[in-house]
C-alpha cells in the first residue's frame, strides 16, 4: 500500500469525487475512445486532479494509470524524478488531460513479448 510505504494519512475524503475520476476513462471509452494512451491519461488526470483521498493522490493517481497500462500491453519509462515533476503539474493544473496524453505517449513502451 502507497500509504504504508510512503507515508501518509489513508481515507477516503470525496467518494463522489473518486467516482467521477474513475468514471472519466469509461465515459471516454463509451463514446468510442479505444486509445490506450488517452484513457490512461484520464485515469491519471481525473484522479490527481479531483482529490479524492485524505492524501496520496498524486501517487495513486501515477499508479493507476501504470497498472491500466501493464494490463494493456505498456510500461511508462522514464526517471522517477520525471513521473515525479509530471504528475505534480497536472496536479498543480500546470498541465491538462491531453498534456497528460503527450507525456504518457512519449513516455510509454510496448511491453516485451
Amino acid at each position: 500500500m502507497q500509504i504504508e510505504r510512503f507515508g501518509g494519512l489513508a481515507g477516503l475524503r470525496d467518494e463522489g469525487a473518486l467516482e467521477s475520476a474513475l468514471g472519466r476513462p469509461m465515459n471516454k471509452a463509451h463514446y468510442g475512445c479505444d486509445d490506450v494512451i488517452e484513457l490512461a491519461a484520464a485515469y491519471l488526470f481525473g484522479l490527481a486532479r479531483n482529490h479524492a483521498f485524505v492524501d496520496g493522490n498524486k501517487r495513486i493517481a501515477i499508479v493507476a494509470a501504470g497498472v491500466f497500462l501493464l494490463e494493456n500491453g505498456y510500461e511508462i519509462e522514464t526517471t522517477d524524478a520525471n513521473l515525479y515533476a509530471f504528475v505534480l503539474a497536472v496536479a498543480a493544473g500546470e498541465i491538462d488531460e491531453g498534456g497528460a496524453a503527450r507525456f504518457l505517449r512519449d513516455f510509454s513502451v510496448p511491453l516485451s513479448p
